[in-house]
């Protein structure tokens, strides 16, 4: 009976939505392509303004100080304040970003590291008949291909297995994941394929055996989340972007428009949080991209508003990478309570993850014992009885907090949206919230455009869709090789830097010191479990970072893959080099990635 719902659910999939989806991809395909013409002589404009070298922050505060006005004001440093930073000054528009923290210290680097769809939206939008999903499964998978293309370094396919326990399943899930594909089009990574129970157990031996029919493998992306948005900023930053981290916003500025006579924003002021210097930074349009503190940002310019974030919380724990296979990752598409878990290699180590729970907008959320049990009792469902899930196995967790949204617009404020709005108050301040990870350059564009219109902004055409991110350029898959025979590092240390930095590594490798050894001849590491060496700090700061949190949890992601590792890191490393003086200021919960 089961089996004969799914079939006749599988038939109307076919039956009902197939040409539709194939004109949409074949639409979206002829249009993507136009866009890419047309962006070519725009992209040659920009990359004239392109900087060797970062300006260091004090220029880039001196710079928001003394700029007598710009064009665009971003608040929030996230992957979407980052993007709208990329695209407005590829647009030729003046551009400024303040970030409270560190770039990415928020919900951006504490997320499942995945580039994807969404399979479990697309699955909704069939069953539900919401158009709405679709396109949001549409969108999200055109910019994974575009994410691969720009940040080859950073990123990278993986394919995911979602083992069958019931025969009737095989042939249902098989039909989704086909979809999947089909929806992907011409930007699809690697046609899916079906599993016997003896070939999934080989590329997954730790799965559980009983009852195993098969397995239906598919492909997404994996990328290192924190880097990706630092590389976005960094971008900015050498087009001429002015951009600085631990600059709050104290309150927004306004003046009364003289024809209209109402209040209008134009600018806010700013804190500088290491020195506590306050400054003004003057804007035609200020860009609220604040992520789960939105509704902070918007009630400085109004309090009279209601709030528009849902807070949702995603816990992730890291357990060895003996749980995982290297290649490999896991769904769960169906848990104990109906949420979704993934399972993933990431950094040689394995992500479990994630939960979604309600919870309070805090700027260092911490997961919770319930969640963490949460997904050690999923992971356990799906490993053979032969592998014992210990709780003391894991190395570290964290807590991101995805910022859902209502819409302020809809008739029905209580229904949460599930893609991103772009809203513009009375006193023009532009709020982008919701989305996606892997959607935040389409959002930040759709920002722009929005900005423009209000605004009367004369500015290009966005160009950010394959436009290549820091260190892309110069990478290749083989890079790592020549880092080996040039300056002496370990092999496992150059694939590391080559994967971080990309064209950028041998910037890194040149400030290596010596060993003092036969081999590696230089390349000191932090940790010697983990290929990330002193260098790394020394570049950081060159990156912007701040304090040790910034290097141990963002410029290198050893706080989120071992709590006790990085625990140790500054203390080695400032003990034994002075350079890393300025590094002072972490605490024991950032040295943890706020695990």
């Amino acid at each position: 009976m089961a089996f004969r719902r799914a079939a006749k659910g599988t038939a109307l999939i076919g039956g009902g939505v197939l040409a539709t989806i194939y004109g949409l991809t074949e639409l979206s395909r002829y249009r993507r392509k136009q866009a890419q013409l047309a962006n070519v002589k725009a992209i040659g404009q920009a990359e004239m303004t392109f900087q060797d070298e970062f300006p260091s922050r004090q220029a880039q505060l001196s710079a928001l100080q003394s700029t007598e006005e710009f064009d665009v004001l971003i608040v929030g440093g996230g992957a979407t304040g980052s993007g709208c930073a990329l695209d407005a000054i590829t647009r030729n528009l003046k551009t400024a970003l303040v970030e409270r923290d560190d770039f990415s210290s928020g919900t951006s680097s504490r997320s499942t590291k995945l580039i994807h769809g969404g399979v479990r939206y697309l699955q909704k939008a069939i069953m539900k008949l919401d158009y709405e999903q679709y396109m949001m499964v549409k969108e999200a998978l055109h910019e994974r291909s575009n994410l691969l293309e720009i940040a080859p370094h950073l990123s990278a396919p993986l394919p995911i297995m979602l083992p069958v326990y019931k025969w009737w399943q095989l042939p249902y899930y098989w039909a989704g994941i086909k979809m999947y594909d089909l929806v992907a089009g011409g930007q699809c990574l690697k046609s899916s394929y079906v599993l016997s129970k003896t070939k999934a157990l080989e590329l997954f031996p730790m799965l559980k055996k009983d009852k195993l029919v098969g397995a239906i493998v598919y492909y997404d992306g994996q990328h290192n989340d924190a880097r990706m948005n630092l590389s976005i900023a960094l971008t900015a930053a050498r087009y001429g972007a002015a951009v600085a981290n631990y600059t709050e916003v104290v309150h927004l500025l306004k003046k009364t428009d003289p024809q209209t006579g109402k209040e209008k924003l134009c600018g806010a002021h700013c804190r500088d949080i290491i020195t506590g210097q306050e400054f003004d930074v003057r804007a035609k349009c200020v860009i609220n991209a604040t992520g789960p503190f939105t509704d902070s940002l918007r009630k400085m310019d109004n309090q009279s508003i209601p709030n528009i974030c849902q807070p949702s919380a995603g816990v992730h724990i890291v357990i060895p990478g003996y749980y995982s296979p290297d290649n490999m990752g896991l769904l769960d598409p169906a848990t104990s309570d109906g949420r979704v878990i993934f399972f993933l290699p990431w950094e040689k180590m394995t992500i479990a993850g994630t939960t979604d729970t309600p919870t309070n907008v805090t700027a260092h959320p911490i997961p919770t014992e319930e969640d963490i049990n949460f997904i050690l009792n999923e992971v356990r469902h799906y490993l053979s009885s032969d592998v014992e899930v210990r709780k003391g196995d894991v190395l570290a967790a964290w807590c991101g907090i995805r910022p859902l949204v209502t819409d302020p617009n809809s008739k029905d404020t209580q229904s949460i949206c599930r893609n991103h709005i772009v809203n513009v108050s009375d006193s023009g301040l532009v709020t982008i919230a919701g989305g996606k990870w892997t959607t935040y350059r389409s959002m930040a564009e759709e920002t722009l455009n929005e900005a423009i219109s209000v605004h009367g902004l004369t500015a290009g055409p966005s160009i950010t869709m394959g436009l290549m991110l820091e260190g892309a350029k110069d990478w290749t898959p083989t890079m790592y090789i020549r880092l080996v025979q040039d300056y002496g590092l370990e092999v496992e240390v150059a694939k590391h830097l080559a994967s971080t930095y990309g064209g950028r590594a041998f910037e890194v490798a040149k400030m290596s010191h010596v060993t003092g050894k036969r081999w590696p001849i230089v390349g000191k590491r932090l940790v010697s479990e983990f290929p990330y060496i002193e260098s790394e700090v020394l570049y950081a700061m060159k990156e912007y970072a701040c304090t040790a949190t910034d290097v141990i949890a963002r410029r290198t992601r050893l706080g989120f893959l071992n709590v006790q590792a990085a625990d140790e890191a500054p203390a080695s490393y400032c003990g034994d080099h002075g350079e890393a003086a300025g590094l002072e200021r972490a605490e024991t919960e950032g040295r943890a990635g706020h695990c």
